[in-house]
């Protein structure tokens, strides 16, 4: 490979103070070990801790490190996003800071970069640290993506990639505001390829980002920004139990004119049944007409506040 090419290493961070510096220690080595000249860009979301100050101070002697910062917190997918628009690599991985996703594997996934694959992806084989409940629901959801949505995602993958200038270039293109990575890159298409790899537990502490709600938006974005299924599916549906509800009235008719009386507590629970399933459609409509509403506004993904470059070199090699 052309050792004059660059790679882009960008890494979303949230109150990871702790997890910088062993990071870069590990991050740094493998790039090395490549040959390639690289740069390494947290981008920040505004943090309660001082992982601000820990990366400003690792910039000094560590200067392939950069640091992109946001004018308040827009979340990972933005954070991301923001990292990869912003990079100068030729290629650029995303991993996460918390060590889950073993920086090792980047010189695996250069090697494909040097078959001619545009998109090179870490597929867990294995999840350690991780309850089975969470287990079941990545596993489920992915599947469940994949089965309504007009592009296939890859089942137990995260945004640890590899992807090339070409591919960077096409998801700027997009200009969709869900940021859903997942969904953007197997959009784009390309030649992809997956690596195989078990995720390690954390190293220390928990995990700031995608806890229970920011996980399930990011899902949701899986199928909702994807697939017209669900709308679909929500008029069969409506198509169904029109025909079950004029059924059941016939039968409720003849019943409470054989006993001479009306089944209170039959109406009851049908109605409230009914509720239900209306409040249900309402929901999934409420969830395009949301997306809708975010893409006619067209506001920024996200906002730069700094983006410190770290000029005492440009890049390492």
């Amino acid at each position: 490979m052309n050792k004059d090419l660059m790679l882009s290493v960008v890494v979303p961070v949230y109150n990871e103070e702790m997890m910088i510096e062993p990071f870069i220690e590990r991050c740094e080595k493998v790039l090395n070990e490549t040959g390639l000249k690289y740069e390494i860009i947290f981008a920040l979301d505004p943090c309660r801790d001082n992982t601000y100050g820990v990366i400003k101070d690792q910039m000094k002697t560590h200067p392939a490190v950069k640091l992109l910062t946001f004018s308040r917190r827009f979340g990972q997918p933005a954070s991301t996003l923001a990292g990869i628009f912003n990079c100068k690599g030729d290629a650029c991985v995303v991993i996460d800071v918390d060590l889950q996703d073993p920086p090792e594997l980047i010189a695996q996934m250069v090697e494909k970069w040097q078959e001619g694959y545009d998109v090179v992806y870490a597929q867990r084989a294995g999840r350690e640290g991780e309850t089975w409940l969470k287990k079941l629901v990545a596993a489920t959801g992915y599947r469940v993506i994949n089965k309504i949505s007009s592009v296939n995602i890859p089942v137990d993958t995260g945004d640890y990639r590899l992807i090339t200038r070409k591919v960077i270039d096409e998801l700027q293109k997009l200009n969709e505001h869900h940021g859903f990575l997942k969904g953007m890159v197997p959009f784009v298409g390309f030649r992809q390829t997956p690596i195989e790899y078990h995720r390690d537990a954390r190293l220390e502490g928990e995990g700031k980002y995608n806890r229970f709600f920011g996980s399930t938006r990011i899902g949701f974005n899986g199928i909702f920004c994807y697939s017209s299924k669900p709308l679909e599916y929500v008029t069969y549906l409506g198509i169904i139990l029109s025909g079950l509800s004029f059924a059941g009235i016939i039968v409720y008719l003849i019943v409470s004119l054989s006993l001479g009386k009306g089944i209170t507590y039959l109406g009851l629970f049908l109605n409230a049944f009914w509720a239900g399933l209306i409040i249900l459609c309402m929901g999934i409509l409420g969830e395009y007409v949301s997306r809708i509403y975010e893409e006619v506004t067209d506001r920024p993904l996200y906002i730069i506040d700094e983006f410190d470059e770290n000029h005492t070199t440009d890049v390492n090699g």
